[in-house]
């Protein structure tokens, strides 16, 4: 008999949404956790009907209360994370590292039958970054306490409501040339929330405990190619300016200073380092779900709002790049 309760930290987020909708579709109920009831909870209770989806207001950082919600349990999922240390206790180590650990104390101490934690890609490479560094100690940590464990290592992670994609083309559409580090060389290989959700998915309706998971789209691209299928995508010129890296290093020291910055220095080293398949784990691929969604298919379903005149552009930008219109 299939565990029931899950329970999700992280939910709010584009990967958390989606697999809440999965799970509550598939009669899963679903406790999730957010910091701010009043500002998520709108959203988080339209992605499952009434009786499916219990929404919690709570701190990661308090124990207590976090303790409680696992007494009805079967499973927890974990998908917080940061890109940037903030001030008030949002720090690398708290978030990547004691906090996972937590929750793989919590599991075991209540008998849960899985956990699964999102990680990142490229973690074991990037030995000067912090970020990275935090990642890896947290995964150890997680596998000490709890060694039943799932972890996922997904690359670059698209959708329409993502942080990446999207703020590039808010980017590349208001900036006449835009900075490119490390000759744009650092390969990477976009997976759709979809596709990962999916094999969030599959990890628990299969009970597979596989311990490290890599989580990787279908084609392999370089930053620079991103960039240009972007500028492609919302029909926008732009001059991709190689930056040497003491100048990308002043320019992320400034970046800093911002209350989001564009980029960290931390960020700047991890870009040094691919973020493909290592080869020295199992991809989602390899556990049964192979990723059916390419980036230019995917962006180019929302990219239009970044284009001269938004929805009302398409028929112009199919016509001008060749695409066959389909009748709805």
């Amino acid at each position: 008999m299939k565990a029931k309760n899950v329970l999700i930290f992280g939910c709010s987020g584009q990967i958390g949404r989606s697999i809440v909708r999965k799970l509550t579709k598939d009669n899963y109920t679903v406790t999730a956790v957010t910091r701010n009831i009043h500002q998520k909870g709108i959203v988080l209770k339209t992605l499952g009907n009434a009786g499916f989806i219990n929404i919690v207001e709570a701190s990661i950082f308090d124990e207590k209360k976090i303790k409680e919600l696992f007494k009805k349990a079967d499973i927890c999922i974990n998908l917080v994370g940061i890109l940037y240390e903030q001030k008030k206790g949002s720090t690398f180590k708290n978030i990547h590292t004691i906090f996972p650990s937590i929750l793989a104390k919590l599991s075991k101490e209540y008998k849960l039958k899985h956990f699964i934690h999102l990680s990142a890609l490229g973690i074991n490479e990037a030995v000067d970054s912090d970020y990275a560094k935090s990642k890896l100690e947290g995964e150890n940590e997680i596998l000490k306490n709890f060694p039943l464990a799932t972890i996922l290592r997904p690359s670059i992670v698209f959708s329409s409501e993502d942080q990446f994609t999207c703020n590039m083309m808010t980017l590349l559409s208001r900036l006449p040339l835009f900075p490119i580090y490390y000759n744009g060389n650092t390969k990477f290989a976009p997976i759709h929330c979809s596709d990962l959700t999916d094999t969030i998915y599959h990890v628990i309706s299969n009970n597979i405990y596989s311990k490290i998971i890599e989580c990787v789209g279908p084609e392999i691209i370089t930053f620079k190619e991103i960039l240009q299928r972007l500028l492609n995508l919302i029909d926008k010129k732009r001059i991709l300016l190689p930056f040497p890296l003491p100048l990308a290093e002043l320019t992320a020291r400034f970046f800093e200073i911002l209350p989001k910055p564009l980029l960290t220095r931390d960020q700047l080293r991890l870009l040094k380092y691919d973020n493909i398949a290592s080869g020295k784990y199992k991809t989602n691929s390899d556990i049964g779900i192979i990723s059916k969604r390419y980036f230019n298919d995917e962006v180019k379903k929302y990219s239009y709002m970044w284009r001269e005149g938004g929805q009302f552009s398409t028929e112009r930008y199919k016509s001008k790049n060749n695409i066959e219109g389909k009748p709805n």
